[in-house]
């Protein structure tokens, strides 16, 4: 079951490009033992949660997002980012948005960013997140893992770049 699992989140995004089925491969770390708090997928898009083996999509400490745009090409990077942070803000209006790293010289366009949130309205929580963008072939990858802290700290940051940079777009 281990195993199916583990083929499950390290091959989740499926698309059909020129070179063939289209995937963004993440290595997710294994010392969370994540399991899949919830999985949709309609024609347009697919959608990923991940949470701890011992925590719940309605109870985490820290989560992993995965979502997929199906068809979506030549998405601009900064048009992403800023929806998301805009659509954060409508929740949490003193969000910050950072953008870290982002590479729009290849073929497949890439952005590393975070939003830091100390206060939901109407959430006694906080909560903030450090995303990875990558545009494919044929769709769109938005991958992220949040935690409920109002900053994330540099050697969760550090730590998590690494997985995202270490990711890849694969072609069966």
């Amino acid at each position: 079951m281990k195993a199916i699992q583990t083929l499950f989140l390290l091959l989740a995004f499926t698309s059909f490009s020129q070179n063939g089925i289209e995937s963004l491969k993440v290595h997710w770390p294994e010392e969370y033992n994540w399991k899949i708090g919830s999985n949709q997928e309609n024609d347009k898009m697919h959608f990923i949660e991940l949470v701890p083996g011992d925590q719940s999509v309605e109870n985490w400490k820290i989560i992993g997002t995965m979502i997929s745009i199906k068809g979506m090409r030549n998405l601009p990077l900064d048009v992403y980012i800023n929806m998301t942070f805009e659509l954060t803000k409508e929740k949490a209006p003193k969000a910050k948005l950072t953008i870290i790293e982002k590479d729009e010289t290849g073929k497949n366009h890439w952005a590393i960013f975070k939003i830091e949130s100390s206060r939901y309205i109407g959430d006694k929580n906080t909560e903030s997140q450090l995303y990875y963008i990558v545009q494919g072939e044929s769709s769109f990858y938005s991958t992220f893992v949040a935690l409920k802290e109002k900053k994330l700290k540099n050697e969760f940051v550090e730590k998590w770049i690494k997985v995202f940079k270490e990711s890849e777009l694969v072609y069966q």
